[in-house]
């Protein structure tokens, strides 16, 4: 007799035979191929996503390593998007503010990136320590005046960081909680950290934005856990964590900037929280009701992508992708798209240009590329910044090129 085992929850060890979506064999998303190993081939690893049923924390199967993701060439540097710029200085004021910070306070964020947050502190005099798993962004870091240590942040870091007396008053992460993948060890260690009235913000993109908005191309290796606010709850409390407050933010198309702070803190519940658990408990994220319907859901966005390309290129029309994006990965690897369909993509960040996408093997130019060959279509596949794309590319409209984006829907902009 044949026993069927499924994966463990990485949170509470529960197995987990509930389907969220599969989207098959998908190469990592942020690995890019140099233009000279085009020839040889790519791993490719499961992208099959489950819902645990006791937590509710919905997670990829597939362990790929984190050191074949976070290398020391990871090619993901936060100052590349304006919006993004703009949010990180936006919150640093409003933390100051709000949490009362000065040269005696300490602010601490996990998953620094390239300075882009904590640069802002730093100039109003606050000290800070970035804590970076990536070489290639710390140095960037550090070269603007952040301190920043190379290590992947967990209890063992946190723990020495307590031991040489770091008593942060605010600790920080953008989009890091989903990355983690032993995310008990991480929260333990920003537990280990947190003291009296400090707090820990995170933001992360919310579950319930991507089954509304079919945002299924968020979904990648790098992207370990995929995070409602009651999973998050339930995570922070086994580590002697409350959340206080939550903040509905726009960015990554819908995310929650979550705070948290030792259970025994005086902070009282702000209004955001209740709004949040009875919109969570409105779709039913505690049942798996709320998670039934999402693949056929997917499959009509390929469908409609498919539909659009094969249209498009059967009149002899040519389309370039803008974005050498992860979410962009996921989608043209998903689809089955290649350089027959878009003929290249273009990236601002140098560290992507003169490479091919992984999987779709679709090359990857600098951005005045579009400028040169004044394609007919652009499909900008980070979604999420199109009101910056078309704005920063306004001069090719006027050329009759017109701008496209495929979740949830086929949208053509003129």
């Amino acid at each position: 007799m044949t026993v069927t085992t499924y994966p463990a929850c990485r949170h509470c060890g529960t197995e987990m035979p509930l389907t969220f979506v599969d989207l098959g064999l998908s190469a990592v998303a942020n690995s890019y191929v140099p233009m000279d190993k085009a020839g040889e081939p790519e791993p490719k690893y499961t992208l099959h996503t489950r819902v645990c049923e006791k937590c509710w924390l919905v997670q990829v199967d597939e362990d790929v390593p984190p050191e074949k993701i976070f290398t020391s060439d990871y090619a993901y540097f936060s100052s590349f998007s304006d919006s993004w710029l703009a949010h990180a200085k936006a919150y640093t004021e409003k933390m100051t503010k709000r949490l009362h910070l000065g040269p005696d306070s300490l602010v601490i964020e996990i998953a620094s990136n390239d300075g882009y947050l904590l640069k802002n502190f730093v100039a109003n005099g606050i000290p800070v320590l970035g804590v970076e798993p990536s070489g290639s962004v710390a140095a960037a870091a550090e070269k603007i005046g952040v301190p920043t240590l190379v290590e992947f942040f967990g209890e063992a870091v946190a723990k020495r960081l307590y031991d040489e007396g770091k008593r942060p008053n605010l600790i920080c992460s953008a989009n890091v909680l989903a990355h983690v993948p032993d995310i008990n060890d991480f929260v333990a260690g920003v537990a280990q950290l947190l003291t009296g009235d400090a707090v820990y913000t995170v933001e992360f993109p919310h579950l319930l934005r991507l089954i509304e908005e079919v945002q299924f191309d968020t979904i990648y290796h790098e992207h370990y856990s995929y995070l409602s606010l009651l999973a998050v709850e339930t995570i922070f409390a086994s580590k002697g964590l409350r959340v206080f407050d939550v903040e509905e933010l726009p960015t990554h198309g819908g995310s929650l900037r979550v705070y948290a702070c030792r259970k025994e803190a005086t902070h009282r519940e702000g209004v955001g929280l209740a709004k949040v658990r009875a919109d969570e408990k409105d779709a039913r994220l505690d049942s798996a009701a709320g998670y039934a319907g999402f693949s056929e859901k997917v499959e009509a966005v390929r469908e409609g992508l498919m539909r659009f390309l094969a249209e498009a290129t059967g009149q002899g029309k040519h389309v370039a992708a803008y974005g050498a994006a992860a979410k962009g990965n996921t989608l043209l690897n998903y689809c089955g798209i290649g350089p027959d369909l878009i003929d290249y993509c273009v990236d601002r960040n140098p560290a992507k240009q003169n490479t091919l996408l992984p999987g779709s093997r679709i090359p990857v130019f600098d951005v005045d590329e579009l400028r040169k060959r004044q394609p007919d279509f652009v499909l900008i596949l980070p979604w999420n910044l199109k009101a910056e794309v078309i704005k920063q590319l306004s001069d090719l409209r006027s050329g009759g090129t017109r701008f496209v984006t495929a979740v949830p829907a086929i949208l053509i902009t003129a």
